[in-house]
This record gives structure tokens, sequence and C-alpha cells, in this order.
């Protein structure tokens, strides 16, 4: 087995991996129908559109809602990546409990946790702890995520205070939740200050003054409850107001840094389920002997899938540490990690409904799982706009990066790529809405000088990637420097948006690289992580969606990949960094 076993030194929070371990066992095999937290039940629970109340004992029991909430207010949170895994375990079962049950909280609680008074924070901590759940309702954007376009507008007194009328729908638990976090319209359309956030409990509002809507279906999450919420002539006191009045946008900005560098996780978990449902049915043998695997195709989409995953966990990695170790330049890579994770794995979920065929519609049974992952993980990312926003997001810093960061910063701290290593306090106040440079692309550029140093480490084609996607770093250099850094025109046209979508690539590399080089110089690394093996296949696959210039196909190392994939089937282990046991 390539997974670490016992302590590993570097600072590993034990009492974290415990948790984690205890919440997957205690749901149990996913692919037992005997057991009641099971597949079957899961996928009957979705078919009637209702979250399984014996899964959402289990997170109370587990007390999920304190992993939302920073250790000094009374909760777990000390350490996002570590966020990212507790999810884990719920999200490749039934992404529905976990955005429904908890990461909607987190998700409102976040604006809180990033700009709230000592009192908003006690109280948005009172509330999760206390086992309620807090909703968003957030405000219009363009080509935003609504079902609808609607909004709340909030006029205020002279007092201070505020009284709050409108209506909203798509929000995620908008009946059961008691506290709720409001984007209410308090200026003129279009104005950078037009919106305010709010935080009440729904205890305290006047009765008469809220409704609910009602639920709307959804083709994903169909048992997260998606409904609606009104609010007439609805009093709110000054103290309620988040930052300050005007303040929305920003704050909206803010905590998108940090509820970024978790979407990787849950979209991964999610991803990983699929992978796994597909490689057991390519597992299989026929009475003839034979086996799906025997198909070249099938053990390409096994292999590239499996990398994909890999991929994505060291933007996880690096999307969720760096909020720690450089939240000055967290922004790009933030965005790019929540841009990139629901792109690959749309286009594997894709490539591995080829192997299944119609299989991909089975609606119950072994199989009924992918379907149910199909529809759950556009909703899972937060659809289309989301992307897009992340992509647009990234763009106004690139021309500043070619100008004053690529090829001149120094390297990222090695404290980036290693997963079990500790870090310094939670600070979710101190990241910036803009980076100022880029250590990751410089990691990539320091990767290719090591390599070229040390030319018989990996037979080669991992020295060629590198240098090649060093190059690919070069042309976007000078294709930004060109750009004018204000030009909105010029940084929202078609060429930015491609350009961009090539920069997120080339940081997918350049993870890849920081964690394939920790894990080699850890004595007690991953055997796995530490081979060249996989970030060769996964560079030459990153470098054929770039249509960058190749080496020969690395057929070893793609067959070293899919060895390792086969033997995480058999051996129950997770598809990603960790390798953890499954139950």
């Amino acid at each position: 087995m390539s997974t670490v076993q016992g302590p590993v030194r570097g600072g590993r929070d034990d009492a974290a991996q415990d948790r984690i371990d205890a919440l997957e066992r205690s749901f149990g095999p996913l692919d037992d129908d005997a057991n009641p937290l099971g597949g079957k039940a899961l996928l009957a629970a979705d078919a009637a559109g209702e979250i399984l109340p014996a899964a959402e004992r289990v997170l109370d029991e587990h007390r999920l809602n304190a992993e939302f909430v920073p250790a000094p207010l009374g909760g777990r949170l000390r350490r996002l990546d570590v966020l990212g895994r507790l999810l884990r375990p719920v999200f490749r079962r039934d992404a529905s409990l976990g955005f429904a049950y908890g990461l909607n909280c987190f998700f409102a609680a976040t604006p809180v946790w990033t700009a709230g008074t000592d009192e908003q924070r006690a109280k948005a901590a009172r509330l999760l702890l206390g086992g309620h759940r807090i909703a968003v309702a957030r405000h219009e954007v363009t080509h935003g995520n609504d079902f609808v376009r609607d909004e709340f507008t909030a006029t205020v007194r002279s007092d201070g205070s505020l009284v709050v009328n409108g209506s909203k729908t798509g929000i995620a638990n908008a009946s059961r939740a008691r506290g709720l976090v409001v984007f209410a319209r308090t200026g003129a359309k279009g104005g950078g200050r037009s919106h305010t956030v709010l935080l009440l409990d729904r205890a305290e509002l006047p009765p008469s003054s809220v409704e609910d809507l009602g639920r709307r279906a959804t083709t994903g999450m169909r048992s997260a409850e998606f409904g609606g919420l009104r609010l007439h002539d609805c009093p709110v006191p000054a103290a309620a107001v988040l930052g300050r009045v005007g303040d929305g946008y920003e704050l909206s900005l803010r905590a998108s840094l940090v509820i970024r560098g978790v979407i990787p996780s849950i979209v991964l978990a999610g991803a990983d389920t699929a992978l796994r449902t597909v490689a057991a049915f390519a597992d299989r043998r026929r009475a003839d002997g034979r086996s799906p695997l025997d198909g070249r195709h099938v053990r390409d989409v096994l292999t590239g899938a499996f990398l994909d995953l890999l991929l994505i966990d060291c933007l996880a990695l690096v999307g969720t540490r760096a909020l720690h170790l450089l939240p000055k330049q967290l922004s790009a890579y933030a965005a790019a990690a929540a841009y990139l994770a629901p792109k690959l794995v749309a286009e594997s979920m894709d490539e591995m409904s080829t192997v299944l065929g119609e299989l991909t519609f089975a609606k119950e049974g072994a199989y009924g799982v992918f379907q149910k992952q199909l529809r759950d993980l556009p909703v899972t990312s937060l659809g289309h706009a989301g992307s897009a926003g992340r992509q647009v997001s990234i763009l106004p810093q690139l021309p500043f990066f070619a100008r004053h960061a690529w090829f001149r910063d120094p390297e990222a701290p090695p404290g980036l790529f290693r997963p079990h290593e500790d870090l310094p306090p939670l600070d979710l106040s101190a990241p910036a809405l803009l980076g100022d440079g880029d250590r990751l692309a410089a990691t990539l550029v320091a990767s290719s000088d090591l390599l070229e140093e040390t030319p018989d480490a990996d037979g080669g084609v991992l020295r060629f990637l590198a240098r090649t996607f060093t190059a690919e770093l070069g042309d976007l250099r000078g294709s930004f420097a060109e750009m004018p850094q204000n030009d909105r025109k010029a940084l929202s046209s078609p060429y930015s948006l491609g350009l961009a979508d090539r920069y997120t690539l080339v940081l997918a590399a350049a993870a890849c690289l920081g964690v394939w080089r920790e894990q080699r110089s850890a004595g007690d690394g991953d055997p796995f992580l530490a081979d060249p093996a996989w970030p060769s296949a996964a560079l030459y696959r990153l470098g054929r969606r770039l249509g960058l210039p190749l080496p020969d196909r690395p057929v070893a190392a793609e067959r070293r990949v899919l060895g390792e994939a086969l033997a995480r089937l058999r051996g129950r282990r997770s598809y990603d960094l960790y390798g953890s046991p499954l139950a």
C-alpha cells in the first residue's frame, strides 16, 4: 500500500484525521445494500427528494457544524485544508446531504467570520454550535446562479435601523435555517456600493414579516431544499449590518476567496465515487475470462480520470493552504482551483460514461450512483456561471503578474505542498482581493531548473514536460505584458478568457510538480506520490489539453497510474492525494 501508515512527522493533525476516519466508518460501505446508509438507501431518498434522516443523525453525532466555526469561537475550524478533507466522506455519498446539512452554512457564515463584529461572530457561532442552520440569500449578479431575478431591498432609517422588503427564490435551506445572511439592495443599481449584508435570526423577526414561499424542484441535488423567502416591512436593527452599509459587493468577493478553496474537495469527492463505480464495472471478469480492462479505451479512461482527481487535489491543497501561507496571493489560486476542478470533472464524467454505456442511465442498483453523481456534480460546483465568475476574477491580475512576478518571484514555500505539515493560525480577514505575486508559477520555473540539473531523475519525460510548461508561461507573459492592465474591454475578450484558461492549466502543472517534489524529498512520503510516473502522466494529459509540443506518450507511467487506481479500488482507498481507507 502506498498510504502512509501511523503518525506522520511534520505537524500532522491527528485529531482531525481521527474525525475524518470516524465519519467514514459511521457511514459504512456505500456499496453494501444492507447498509441503511449505503447507496441503495441514499438513491431511494434522492428519488423521493428527501434527505435520509439516519444520515443527518450521523452528522449530528459528529457535530459537523462545529467544523464550520473558527476555533477561537468554540468550533473546530483551524485549517481550511482539513475542512476540505472532512467534507469528503459526506460528498462521496450524497451532495445533497453535504450541502444542505452544513456546507451551505459555511458559505453563509463566511462573510460573518470575515467582516463581522465580535458580537456578530459570536451570534453566528451560537447558532451553528447549537445545531441550527444559517442560509444565505445572495444578491443578483449578471449571469448569476439565481433561478429567477429577484432580490431584497432595505431602506435605512434615520436611526441606522433598516426595513427589509422583497423576496428571493433558490435559497438553500430557506425554511430550515434559523440564521439568515441577506444581501439586500440599499443603493442605486449599477453602483459598487449598492448592497448591504445583514445577519438575521428568524427567531428575533416578527413572524408576520417573514413568509416561506415553498420549494423549487431541481434536477441535481434533489434532496436538498431550494426554497423561497419573502420579507415584508421587516424591521432590522443597525447591529445586524455586517461591515458598513454598502459593503455587500466587497464582502461577497472576500468571502468567495475562502469558499472557492473548498469547492475542489467536494467536487473531487463526488467524482471519486463515480470513478470507483466505473472502475468496479471495468474490473469484473466475464464468463470467458475477459474484462472491459482488456480494451485500450477503458484503460485510458480510468487512467485519465484518476489523473484528473490527483490534479484537482493538488489544486485543492494549494487553494486551501495558501490561505494560511500566501494570503496575499490566494485570490488567483483559489479561483483557478474552483474554476478548473468542475471543468476537469465534467469532461472526465463524459469519458467515463462511454465505459458504462447504457448503464450510465441506471437509476438504481450498483451503477445508479453514477447517474446521481452525474446530476449532482454541476450543482455541487455552483454551476457554469460560478465557473465563469472565477475565470473573470483571475484576469485582472495577469497583466500585473506578467510585468512584475513571472520569472522574478521566489518559489512557493514547501509547506504549500505538504498536506500533513502544520500551518499558521487561520485568519479569514488576511486574503487580498488581488494578488501581489505568483509564487506558485515560480515553483514551475524552479522545478524545471531542478529537473535540468538532475537529468536521470525521471528518464527525461518529466524534464521535457516541465520545460514545455515553463515555455508556455513565458508565452503567457508575452501576451499579458502587452495588455493594458486596466483595459476592461481587452481583459474581457474571448482571447483573454482563453489565455486565462491556459494559465489555470499551467498552475495545475506547477501544483503537481510541487507536490511530487515534496513527496520525493520526504523520508516517509507516499511511494506512489514520490514516483515521477504520476506527474509525468498528469503533465502529459494537461499538455494535450493545451496543444503543447509533447514527447512520446509515457506509456509506462500511465501503466503505473492505472495499477495504482486498480489497487485503490481493490484495497478500498480514496482516489486523492491521501489514499484514505474507505468503509
